[in-house]
């Protein structure tokens, strides 16, 4: 049986969407059948910070976002540089080397 590519999605947007929302902070919570991220913003002069959007998922999707952001932040840092983070220290590995499924590459 010949092995089938996925094809590629034609994902439509509307424009209220397509301007996007600003998040500085994402707040994970998971259950056994899904995982919850609520994504906010800290910023000054707001006493705490405010919920922008929630994602909800299932533990499958969310590990494929997981491998998804792995390739994706491993080719920016291949483009523009390793992005450190302040106050972590940057030497115990590097996120284009880590594997999601629990093992180095």
């Amino acid at each position: 049986m010949e092995e089938q590519k996925p094809q590629g999605l034609a994902l439509e947007i509307k424009p209220e969407i397509a301007k996007g929302t600003y998040s500085n902070l994402a707040v994970i919570s998971h259950s056994r059948t899904e995982f919850v991220i609520d994504f906010a913003g800290m910023l000054p002069g707001l006493a705490k910070p405010e919920v922008v959007s929630r994602v909800i998922m299932n533990p499958e999707h969310v590990k494929r976002l997981l491998m998804a952001l792995n390739e994706n932040v491993g080719k920016y840092e291949q483009q523009f540089g390793r992005i450190d983070i302040p106050g972590q220290n940057n030497n115990t590995f590097n996120l284009a080397d880590f594997n999601p499924n629990g093992a180095k590459s």
